[in-house]
């Protein structure tokens, strides 16, 4: 074989499974469609203290975010977060994906850029043919193990016929200067108008910018699209006032997989990240379940290419632990729903008023964790008394999680 592994994608979920395969003597090779690392660039940029403790790349900290503002449908506004100790950071995401694509060539890994994978073909010796496209060249390369982590819409995925994330949202997001707001304090917005189902968000970057954008599901989007929505948060929604000095630097938009899919190991192939359908159901982030399910299969995996032990049933059992992250986002995106996908504006405007309670605050900010959710969600059905009557149908929501 010409590599060990082929990883289709040199993303930061991709790249930092090159970099620990790498670091273990395994022969990896990234092929990224794209021209450059860190384009296109399609989510909030928000990276939790634990992933960036894995890469160490601090310096590409834009702004540290302590809490949040989360603003009702009407009226109700409640802000939670210790000042003084972050919960995430805004990052550069160039300068982040560049670093974690960095330390995989320290590592020993290889990259081609500009490099499309047009199709695989297993080989009868037990591999991978992979075909790929750079500019008028085409080419084959071979390998034992095939990994993709070619994000949403993956081709990988596929071509294993893997199945498809439970849920594909989509978002819209622009950088603006002249928007007003707490230093290292983001802000989200709830209402049927805004952000069906979800919420839109306005996240500081430091040098008097901020990314504006929301998420959705299609089916709840009407005839609307995210653009459309995100023009009337800022120029006729209830908090329009505020964006009216806004200047437009940057659009982005992407596709946001939620729920892992049903198959993201196949015979000598493995999906991770976005393309295995990993992004947080609460958020919609996905570099934190990515960097936790590379870490949970490295040195496992590792032996494995080594020895060569990499049928279906081998990887399935490396894989395993990977039912945790299933469990956490099936439970996660229960309570989410609970809290705010199925409540209507009332609801949802009587729950951000209940948010604001001093003991329910209390309880945000000493159990909030942005990749663990679930327990703070809990322990809200238990002992706050207007959440009650949601109990009993998050009692099932969970057993059949």
């Amino acid at each position: 074989m010409d590599h060990d592994v082929i990883v289709v994608g040199a993303g930061p979920v991709g790249a930092r499974l090159a970099t620990v395969l790498a670091e273990r003597g395994v022969d990896v090779v990234m092929f990224e469609e794209h021209a450059s690392i860190g384009r296109p660039f399609q989510c909030a940029g928000l990276i939790n203290p634990w992933s960036m403790a894995q890469v160490g790349l601090e310096h590409t900290v834009l702004q540290e975010i302590d809490g949040a503002t989360i603003h009702g449908p009407h009226h109700a506004s409640v802000s939670v977060g210790v000042r003084g100790q972050p919960r995430t950071s805004a990052v550069c995401r160039n300068r982040f994906d560049e670093g974690v694509v960095h330390q995989a060539l320290k590592a020993g890994a290889h990259l081609h850029l500009s490099t499309t994978v047009t199709g695989i073909l297993s080989m009868e010796d037990g591999g991978w043919r992979v075909h790929h496209q750079r500019g008028a060249s085409s080419g084959t390369t071979t390998c034992r193990l095939l990994i993709g982590a070619d994000g949403a819409h993956s081709r990988v995925r596929h071509w294993l016929r893997s199945g498809r994330p439970k849920e594909m949202m989509i978002g819209n997001q622009i950088e603006v200067t002249g928007f007003e707001t707490e230093d290292r304090w983001l802000e989200m917005f709830t209402g049927e108008s805004i952000a069906p189902g979800f919420f839109a968000w306005a996240i500081p970057t430091g040098f008097g910018t901020h990314r504006i954008g929301l998420w959705s599901s299609p089916d709840r989007l009407d005839e609307a699209s995210p653009e459309e929505l995100l023009n009337g948060l800022m120029h006729t929604s209830r908090h329009a006032s505020r964006f009216a000095n806004c200047q437009v630097v940057a659009r982005y938009c992407g596709p946001i997989p939620g729920g892992m899919v049903r198959r993201p190991v196949k015979e000598r192939a493995m999906l991770f990240g976005d393309a295995a359908g990993l992004a947080k159901p609460t958020t919609g982030g996905g570099i934190g379940p990515g960097f936790k399910q590379v870490g949970m299969v490295a040195d496992t995996l590792a032996q494995a290419i080594h020895s060569d032990l990499l049928s279906e049933s081998s990887l399935k059992k490396i894989a395993k632990p990977w039912d945790d992250l299933r469990r956490h986002q099936t439970r996660a995106r229960a309570l989410r729903n609970l809290f705010l996908t199925e409540s209507d504006d009332e609801t949802l405007e009587r729950h951000v008023a209940v948010f604001s309670q001093p003991d329910v605050t209390e309880m945000i900010n000493r159990l909030g964790d942005i990749e663990h959710p679930v327990p703070l969600g809990i322990e809200m059905l238990r002992k706050v008394p207007s959440f009650r009557p949601l109990a009993l149908k998050a009692g099932w929501a969970m057993l059949t999680a």
